[in-house]
């Protein structure tokens, strides 16, 4: 009986732990923020993908996190109270349909080399 019980408290153990780990939120990306005065343009790949090109050359790539439908037809804009954008904190607004998206992860991003011709 003495052994039963035990296999039984660990099977019930052994299952809250798997439970516990599905549970676990997935991890983010680190907060990264920016001077707006250190961007010197930005381009709308499609409803949910900017890119962010620095006056220094780099180019940052936030994915939104949700799609922002009109967001490739429109443009956007966003206000920084502080001078400051951060991921997964700053909310933009499409232009003329005033849909609001908050940006996801910045991650370094290459563009791809130009066909040589």
């Amino acid at each position: 009986m003495k052994a039963i019980v035990v296999g039984a408290l660990a099977a019930s153990l052994a299952t809250g732990t798997a439970f516990a780990q599905e549970t676990q939120p997935p991890k983010r990306a680190p907060l990264v923020c920016f001077q707006t005065t250190q961007i010197d343009h930005t381009k709308t790949v499609d409803a949910q993908t900017l890119l962010f090109y620095m006056k220094d050359g780099k180019v940052w790539k936030n994915t939104l996190q949700s799609r922002c439908p009109s967001l490739k037809f429109h443009g956007f804009a966003y206000v920084t109270p502080d001078g400051q954008i951060c991921s997964y904190q700053q909310v933009i607004h499409v232009l003329k349909t005033h849909e609001t998206c908050v940006l996801g992860p910045f991650v370094p991003y290459t563009p791809p080399a130009k066909p040589k011709p």
